[in-house]
C-alpha cells in the first residue's frame, strides 16, 4: 500500500475540490461541508486502514483516486444522512489523471519539508559540530586509499557537510516546483468538466489548509503536467545525489574505523550491538553500512522513476502509482538514514589520537613538502628510504640533503602542512 502522506494527500485533494466546487456554486452547502468533513479525517489519518489497494494498478492510478471517493462518500453519506455520490460529487471538476499527479507532488512535498529537511538539517548541524570539536587535530589525508599530505581533521568533515548543503540548495529549488499543481487539467490537460476558475480556487483552499505555510498555484501548463513526470525525476536525481553523498560519508566512516588493529582505525565508532555470532569481541559498523544500504535502495529506486517517467503515452503517463511509491520511498529512506547516522554515528565517534599520531610520523608523503627546495626525484628517493627502513622522514631527510633539522621539522611540520604549507 501507499505511504500515509499519499493517502493523506488524496483526503487534501478532495476536500480543497470540494471548497473549490462550493465558491464556484457547483455543488451545494450541505453536500459540500459533509465531503470536506469527511475528507479532513482522511488527510488526518484516520482511515488509513480503509485503502488496500496495490501500487501495482492501472497506471494513472484510477483504482487509488475511487478507493479514496468511495471512503469519502461512504463516510459523508453516513455523517449527513444524504446520499452523496463517489464519481458525482467527491470527483466533481476532477479526474485521476490529474488527481494522481497532484497527490505526488503535495505528498513528496509534505514528506520533503516535515521528514527530510529536518533530517538533512540535523545531520548537517551534527557535522558542522563534530568538526568544531576536532579542529586542528592533524592527520594523514588520504588519496587512492594512500598515504597523502596531511589535513586538519575538520576539513574531512566539513567536506561532508559542504556536499549536503550543495544538495539542500538543489533540493529547496525543487521543493517550490512541487507547489506547481495540475489539478484542473481533468483528463487530458483540457480541464473538460471542470470550471475555468476551478484550478485557481482548488490552489487557494490547498493554500488555506497548509495554514498558508504553502503558498500553492496552479500548473502553467497541465498537458505537460498530465503527460509528463519531469518534476518527479529531478527530485528522484536530487535525491540520487543526496543518497551518493550519505554513501560516501558511510565508506569514510567505515574505513576510518577498520580495525581495531589491522586496519586504519583513525576512530572509533560507538558499538551499537555484537559484530559477529562466532567471533566473540568483534564490533562491525552497523550504522554506516546500514546507510549505505539504504542508499543503495534510493539509486534502485532513482532507476525505476526514471523508466517509468518515460511511460508519457501522447497525454498521460500510466506509470504515476509507482512513481509516486519509490519517490516517497527514498524520501523516507534517506530521512531515516540521516537521522541515525546523526545520533548514532557523527555525534558519537571518538577520535584515536595515538594512531593519528603514529601514522602522520612516518608518513613519508610528508616530503613532498621538499619539492621546491631539493626536488621531485630528491624527495622521491628520500620517501622511498624512510618507507624501506620504516624511520621517520626527518631522519633521512636530514642525512640526504644539507638542511638542518630545525628547518626540516620547520618545512615538515604536519600542522602547516595541512593549511597548505602556510
Amino acid at each position: 500500500p501507499f505511504t500515509k502522506s499519499f493517502v493523506s494527500s488524496l483526503g487534501l485533494i478532495k476536500d480543497a475540490a470540494s471548497k473549490a466546487n462550493l465558491r464556484l456554486k457547483l455543488i451545494p452547502s450541505k453536500k459540500s461541508k459533509a465531503i470536506s468533513k469527511a475528507a479532513k479525517e482522511v488527510w488526518q489519518e484516520k482511515h488509513h486502514h480503509e485503502f488496500p489497494i496495490d501500487v501495482f494498478q492501472t497506471g494513472s492510478g484510477t483504482s487509488s483516486n475511487m478507493n479514496a471517493n468511495e471512503v469519502i462518500a461512504n463516510i459523508a453519506t453516513k455523517n449527513a444522512k444524504l446520499e452523496i455520490s463517489p464519481n458525482d460529487d467527491v470527483n466533481m471538476s476532477q479526474s485521476s489523471n490529474d488527481v494522481i499527479p497532484t497527490a505526488i507532488k503535495i505528498s513528496a512535498h509534505m514528506d520533503l519539508t516535515k521528514k527530510l529537511f529536518p533530517a538533512l538539517d540535523d545531520l548537517i548541524k551534527s557535522i558542522d559540530n563534530k568538526a568544531e570539536s576536532i579542529k586542528g587535530i592533524i592527520k594523514t589525508g588520504r588519496t587512492h586509499l594512500m598515504d597523502a599530505m596531511p589535513i586538519d581533521f575538520s576539513e574531512e568533515l566539513k567536506a561532508w557537510s559542504s556536499q549536503l548543503k550543495s544538495s539542500k540548495e538543489m533540493l529547496n529549488i525543487l521543493e517550490k516546483k512541487l507547489l506547481e499543481l495540475p489539478q484542473g487539467g481533468t483528463a487530458v490537460g483540457s480541464g473538460i468538466n471542470a470550471h475555468k476558475q476551478f484550478s485557481k480556487y482548488f490552489a487557494q483552499e490547498m493554500t488555506k489548509l497548509s495554514g498558508n505555510k504553502c503558498k500553492y498555484y496552479p500548473a502553467k501548463n497541465f498537458y505537460h503536467e498530465l503527460s509528463a513526470q519531469d518534476c518527479s525525476v529531478q527530485l528522484s536525481g536530487e535525491l540520487k545525489n543526496l543518497a551518493v553523498a550519505l554513501m560516501k560519508i558511510s565508506n569514510d566512516l567505515r574505513w576510518m574505523n577498520s580495525g581495531p588493529l589491522a586496519g586504519i582505525s583513525d576512530i572509533e565508532l560507538k558499538a551499537l550491538q555484537p559484530g559477529s555470532s562466532i567471533m566473540p569481541g568483534k564490533v562491525n559498523p552497523v550504522i554506516p553500512e546500514a546507510v549505505a544500504m539504504a542508499s543503495a535502495d534510493v539509486i534502485g529506486n532513482d532507476v525505476t522513476i526514471t523508466v517509468a517517467a518515460q511511460s508519457g503515452s501522447f497525454q498521460l503517463n500510466v506509470m504515476l502509482p509507482v512513481i509516486a511509491y519509490n519517490l516517497l520511498k527514498s524520501i523516507n529512506l534517506l530521512s531515516g538514514s540521516m537521522n541515525v547516522l546523526s545520533k548514532k554515528a557523527i555525534k558519537t565517534f571518538k577520535v584515536n589520537h595515538k594512531n593519528l599520531e603514529l601514522s602522520l610520523s612516518k608518513n613519508p608523503i610528508l616530503v613532498t613538502a621538499l619539492n621546491p627546495i631539493i626536488g621531485y626525484e630528491k624527495a622521491a628517493l628520500i620517501a622511498k628510504k624512510a618507507y624501506k627502513e620504516k624511520r621517520p622522514i626527518i631522519e633521512v631527510a636530514a642525512e640526504e640533503t644539507e638542511l638542518s633539522k630545525a628547518k626540516l621539522e620547520k618545512l615538515l611540520d604536519p600542522s602547516k602542512l595541512a593549511r597548505g604549507g602556510i
